[in-house]
């Protein structure tokens, strides 16, 4: 036996409960796995997998997979629950509160720093450069996002016509957001209803792999009961009404800082398919409604995100920067840009850690529950149109400077201004498509190469807005 195995031992202490292994040992490694966490959820999933399963082999695969598929139904960014999950597991809710914090703090930390440059560099010729060539490679990744989504969540043509519709009732009808995806639920268990539980997917087997450490049964696990139900409910809400009480009190009910608490809440509860799902109506409302930035200025925010570890829907905090900047009222605009993004990052990431705490010891009945699982398949498949009207939506302020909404009764079309087309961001998409499907380049790697294409073109006088 190795001299690292005791750790790993659970052993009591005086309160009763079994250390699976040391927060200290446990903090160190989820540090290591936030730095990590570039490429989407996807990049994410595969940082914990590696880590927590293959080498250090605190979780056994099956578990692992468990809590990924738990995760996936939930709103909200999966790797981020899926992190919190996992640490509680090892390290009950304290284990879960630090692997969800260290999983976001490198990335807020990070896009709070490269909002601030974008604020005060923004209109540069060179920062204007090498954004000319990360936004064609987001458009990329997008495309991508559309494709690995549509594989997974399309297993019957049914969903196919639910993708079909929800890409069209957004595209062409600018149905909300919200009222897509309750559509598409229904859809699904009505599908599920008639038809039957689709049973095609199978979890994979870990027959071949090494067994873990750590025994299934002596992961941490709370006991349902109404009193946790209501302790975790009560936390959660107090926690994330005192910060928006705040700022009701201290700048008023019309102030940027309560509008964007309320819409980021919002948003934080209907985020079913991760980042990607929700960002074209993120978009919508606070380019159209709201008016925090500009439209072209959602893929640039969407571009820091995918260069900086931590989930993607960290881009929100790029958009309340710019708006509170904006607007901020009587308040310094640094210092109301960062009051926006920590308190965007607060609501949007508190319900996190609320659905985990609180559904954690009902996930096997919500497992084996096969009318929510037909409607969160219903969900799913919806998620491949949103994300291909995202597509849609940043391929037009990509390749063109301008465009328009039409209006035509129930129908509202985005149409580009052909005059204003962008050659530069097509040759580059063209490329970041090469570099991802062809030559399997991470996004990372990606949009580093793109971005220096850009900033070569700006160096060289070839026209980057």
């Amino acid at each position: 036996m190795s001299s690292k195995e005791p750790s790993t031992r659970a052993t009591p202490t005086s309160s009763g409960r079994r250390d699976l292994i040391s927060l200290r040992q446990a903090s160190w490694a989820w540090f290591l796995i936030s730095l990590q966490t570039f490429g989407g959820p996807a990049g994410q999933i595969a940082v914990m997998q590696r880590t927590l399963v293959d080498e250090k082999r605190w979780i056994g695969q099956k578990r692992f997979l468990h809590a990924l598929n738990y995760c996936m139904l939930l709103p909200g960014p999966e790797a981020q629950q899926l992190a919190i999950y996992t640490g509680w597991l090892l390290g009950g809710t304290l284990g879960g509160l630090i692997a969800g914090v260290l999983f976001v703090l490198p990335g807020m930390i990070a896009m709070l720093g490269l909002a601030a440059i974008y604020v005060a560099f923004g209109a540069t010729t060179i920062v204007l450069a090498i954004f000319a060539g990360i936004a064609p490679a987001v458009l990329a990744v997008v495309v991508q996002a559309v494709t690995r989504v549509a594989k997974r969540a399309s297993t019957r043509p049914a969903h196919w016509v639910i993708a079909v519709c929800a890409f069209g009732a957004l595209a062409l009808f600018a149905v909300p957001f919200p009222i897509v995806i309750a559509v598409a639920g229904f859809a699904g268990w009505l599908i599920g209803r008639t038809h039957g539980a689709d049973r095609s997917s199978k979890p994979a087997s870990d027959s071949d792999e090494a067994p873990p450490l750590i025994a299934d049964d002596a992961l941490h696990a709370d006991a349902p009961s109404l009193r946790r139900t209501i302790l975790v409910l009560g936390v959660g809400v107090i926690a994330w009404a005192i910060p928006m009480v705040a700022v009701v009190v201290f700048t008023g009910r019309s102030s940027v800082f309560t509008e964007q608490g309320l819409f980021f809440s919002g948003t934080a509860l209907v985020t079913f398919g991760g980042a990607y799902a929700v960002l074209a109506y993120v978009a919508q409302k606070a380019v159209e409604t709201y008016g925090w930035l500009a439209p072209g200025e959602m893929v640039r925010g969407l571009g820091l995100a995918e260069t900086t570890p931590g989930p993607l829907i960290m881009v929100v905090q790029f958009v309340a920067f710019l708006g509170a900047y904006r607007n901020p009222g009587e308040l310094d605009p640094w210092v109301a840009a960062t009051i926006g993004a920590l308190l965007t990052t607060w609501v949007t990431f508190v319900p996190c850690f609320v659905f985990i705490f609180l559904g954690a010891p009902y996930v096997e009945r919500l497992r084996n529950n096969t009318q929510l699982t037909s409607a969160l398949n219903g969900i799913t498949a919806s998620v491949v149109g949103v994300i291909a009207n995202l597509a849609l939506y940043f391929a037009v302020h990509t390749l063109f400077a301008d465009a328009t909404m039409l209006h035509w009764g129930p129908l509202h079309l985005l149409v580009p201004e052909l005059g204003s087309f962008r050659p530069l961001a097509l040759v580059i998409g063209v490329l970041a498509g090469v570099m991802i499907y062809r030559l399997n380049w991470s996004v990372l790697r990606t949009l580093g190469v793109c971005a220096l294409l850009g900033l070569t073109a700006g160096l060289v006088g070839l026209p980057v807005t």
